[in-house]
């Protein structure tokens, strides 16, 4: 039997409603993105939303639209996908890391409030949070909307995990400046490739809309409703990060299912919770009161036994052992995700060490993210818990 790791969620609606985008002519944004636009806004309770060629980039606009600038820092989690750091760096500024709660995965709001508090004695260039709600669950947003608030900090949410995750009602990434949602295909809806940035800020939308079409001042879209024959004026310098109307129509159609999708993925999640519950050496994914974990990935963690105490290293090599195993009975996994400290890239340029953010490193290397999807059938989810169960037995008895 071979399980993926996710598997996206289609059916014949996806590939007619691309062939209409086909025999219309119409390929680049037009009237499909603008009906997906809309359709997140109505879900999120959003009043604006702006697709994007992918999360990346739509992180990259909204921290220019939310004002970041060269020489900025923004402070962000270390564990997560190494394009929230990246987001970062292309506008110039500076990501700065901060460690993690180790139950949710996702930054903890007392080490942002204990990083400010020690740099507001120096000249500190802090200017921005960007949370991450990683896996499908959204970040504790109360404490961090109220440091940015103490601190007059720009917050641009992560949210490429998140969509349909709440916080005590309100949907992630509707907290801040603006917030950023994925569609790549290890998400619960998936349009190959983009993004999505939904903000209250009518400012911060009118920006966006100009800089993801090369900084023109009006769309392609609104221009052909006005029967303009003439090209638009340029006042900035912008880019081309435009969804295409064949990813839009499939974001429609994907739009629709996701209800379904978020349901099927919470009783699957619901599933693993009651079978691997009682495990010594397994924490399971956890939602604090008031949260909507979306499971868009069912991440666990090893951890030591009551009997012993093993070091990072062991327990890494016991995580490891437990993955080639799955992965030869045909099971995919994945870590949950980066410890960013920790990559090349920026361990090198800011000379960090990989035990500076210890709760992040331990996630990186003792993660481990079990397949989900809503089409998975009881027989493969049995398949799963089944040789989990047996194989981190057969790891943890041979120590």
């Amino acid at each position: 039997m071979k399980i993926p790791i996710i598997k996206p969620y289609f059916d014949n609606r996806e590939a007619e409603a691309a062939a209409s985008v086909l025999e219309s002519g119409w390929l680049v944004q037009g009237p499909r993105v603008a009906k997906f636009e809309e359709m997140i806004a109505d879900f999120t309770k959003a009043k604006f939303a702006r697709a994007t060629t992918s999360c990346t980039t739509a992180l990259h606009l909204a921290l220019l639209s939310s004002g970041i600038q060269p020489g900025d820092k923004v402070l962000v989690p270390s564990f997560t996908y190494i394009a929230t750091a990246n987001a970062i760096e292309h506008t110039g500024a500076r990501p700065v890391f901060i460690d993690i709660d180790p139950q949710t995965f996702n930054v903890d709001h007392q080490k942002i409030a204990d990083y400010l508090e020690k740099e507001k004695i120096s000249s500190s260039n802090v200017k921005g949070i960007m949370p991450v709600h990683l896996f499908g669950l959204s970040a504790d947003m109360n404490p961090i909307m109220e440091i940015a608030r103490q601190y007059k900090l720009r917050v641009v949410e992560d949210a490429a995990c998140a969509l349909g995750a709440l916080y005590h009602d309100k949907h992630a990434g509707t907290f801040g400046d603006a917030g950023c949602l994925s569609f790549h295909p290890r998400k619960s809806i998936t349009t190959g490739e983009g993004g999505m940035i939904i903000t209250n800020n009518e400012e911060i939308d009118s920006t966006i809309e100009s800089l993801r079409n090369h900084g023109a001042a009006i769309s392609d879209l609104a221009r052909h409703q006005k029967a303009g024959f003439l090209l638009p004026e340029f006042d900035v310098l912008g880019y081309n990060y435009r969804m295409t109307d064949l990813q839009g129509a499939i974001g429609v159609e994907q739009m629709k299912k996701l209800p379904y999708i978020i349901d099927r993925k919470i009783k699957r999640a619901r599933i693993y919770d009651e079978n691997l519950k009682g495990i010594e050496y397994l924490q399971l994914p956890s939602a604090p009161e008031g949260c909507k974990h979306v499971y868009q990935s069912y991440v666990t963690r090893i951890e030591n036994p009551v009997s012993k105490t093993l070091s990072l290293d062991e327990l890494n090599q016991i995580r490891n052992k437990i993955m080639f195993k799955l992965e030869e009975m045909g099971i995919a996994t994945r870590q949950g995700t980066h410890a960013v400290h920790t990559l090349g890239y920026y361990r090198q340029k800011y000379h960090l060490d990989d035990n500076d953010y210890s709760t992040s490193l331990a996630a990186d290397r003792l993660s481990i993210t079990l397949p989900l999807y809503a089409q998975m059938t009881d027989e493969e989810q049995e398949y799963v818990i089944d040789n989990l169960l047996r194989v981190t037995r057969e790891c943890f008895g041979t120590i």
